[in-house]
């Protein structure tokens, strides 16, 4: 992952407007070497405030644990997809990512992983920030000056937008405050907005109760049939990826590439962070999942299954089995990661009818008890009128 690096310092007396000059330097695909010099401009009032007294970030300053730590311990809402991991992912398949962090008195206040994705002929750039910035929302001078920050430097990097899809609850307040902050509903999101999340609190039992007996019957009907559950390792990545072929071809599902599968294992593996997850029967691996771990979340990300044995509910104990993990490891919350961008009631009265897009796999989900939790979904901050219609446009004729 390319770090760029950022100082901006001012003394305590400055004239209005500001102009601070800094150098961003790229040195790792997927941007060409440049070096590009941006002026930031900023009014008065915002420097007088004293959270503004240092903004710094680089690779000498910034130490990939410290970033990290930063992410982990933030309340109440840690997201995986601002992990150092995640943009260290994304930039080995054709993103690149940098890390943006406002200090105050030496500590980390809030901080953004940016993914910039060239367009074709490299014209242009997207800026995205995946379930973040990652801050205090109810803090106003740190959400503007971190979000203005960020506008900034995707500005230096040729951005025709800047995209976030913030870790937010979807309420008419947080809808007002990003309009405030000169962001618009985007007509294409790129992380599902709609999930449903599970509550770990209690014994094992107590967990088994929220679910819908028939999920139930099925964990338990899947012990009673002989299906047994083990944490696998980098080898049995093979067996991942058969069983992620055999589900993308049934369910027609699409697929990354095995590369990006084992990069992605081998990441969070480093950090004792992910859990490759069989459900077995006489040893012929049945299902699996893969979940990921960071602070007291978990996250359901990939998942799949055979074609054989469908009757012993292997599935289901891979599922079980996974929420064990993110338990015992003192997670309180588990995510499931993506069903249909629908209301609830409209979830509830579809469910059983519904085959298309993720409607399947909600029926499966919701089988194990949790809350549908809708997020703001994704905002744009359009920084090139011409590019940005033309985007629109062309997102338009994809719908």
């Amino acid at each position: 992952m390319q770090i760029a690096s950022f100082l901006l310092q001012h003394g305590p007396t400055i004239p209005t407007p500001v102009h601070a000059c800094s150098q961003l330097t790229s040195t790792r695909p997927p941007f060409r070497p440049q070096l590009l010099t941006h002026c930031l401009s900023r009014h008065e009032h915002e420097f007088r405030n004293p959270f503004y007294n240092r903004l710094l970030m680089s690779s000498e300053n910034l130490t990939t644990s410290e970033w990290n730590s930063f992410i982990q311990s933030h309340t109440p809402t840690p997201n995986l997809l601002q992990a150092s991991q995640w943009g260290d992912l994304k930039s080995q398949f054709g993103w690149g990512a940098i890390r943006l962090v406002a200090r105050k008195d030496g500590a980390i206040e809030g901080g953004a992983q940016v993914l910039f994705k060239s367009l074709p002929m490299g014209i242009s750039r997207m800026a995205y920030i995946p379930k973040g910035p990652t801050l205090d929302w109810t803090n106003a001078n740190l959400r503007s000056y971190m979000l203005d920050l960020a506008t900034e430097f995707a500005l230096a990097r040729n951005s025709f937008v800047l995209k976030i899809e913030p870790d937010l609850p979807d309420t008419p307040e947080n809808h007002a405050m990003l309009t405030d902050l000169g962001f618009q509903p985007s007509p294409q999101t790129i992380q599902p907005p709609n999930t449903i999340e599970l509550d770990l609190s209690g014994t094992a039992d107590e967990i088994l109760a929220r679910m819908k007996q028939k999920t139930r019957y099925n964990i338990r009907l899947s012990a009673k049939k002989g299906v047994t559950t083990r944490i696998g390792t980098a080898a049995d990545l093979s067996d991942f990826h058969a069983l992620n072929q055999i589900t993308g071809e049934r369910d027609s599902f699409g697929l990354h590439s095995p590369k990006y599968y084992e990069t992605v294992y081998d990441l969070f593996a480093a950090t004792d962070q992910v859990a490759l997850i069989f459900a077995e029967y006489e040893a012929q691996p049945l299902a699996t999942v893969m979940a990921f771990a960071l602070g007291d979340r978990a996250w359901y990300l990939y998942g799949a299954s055979s074609n054989e044995e469908r009757n012993r509910m292997p599935a289901y104990a891979a599922q079980w089995a996974a929420i064990q993990w993110a338990k015992a490891r003192g997670c309180t919350r588990y995510d499931l990661v993506g069903i249909p961008d629908a209301s609830t009631a409209d979830l509830e009265e579809h469910f059983q009818t519904r085959k298309d897009g993720l409607w399947p796999v909600y029926r499966f989900k919701r089988g194990f008890g949790g809350t549908a939790v809708r997020s703001v979904g994704a905002w744009d901050k359009p920084l090139s009128k011409f590019i940005y219609n033309l985007y629109l446009r062309r997102v338009a004729r994809k719908a």
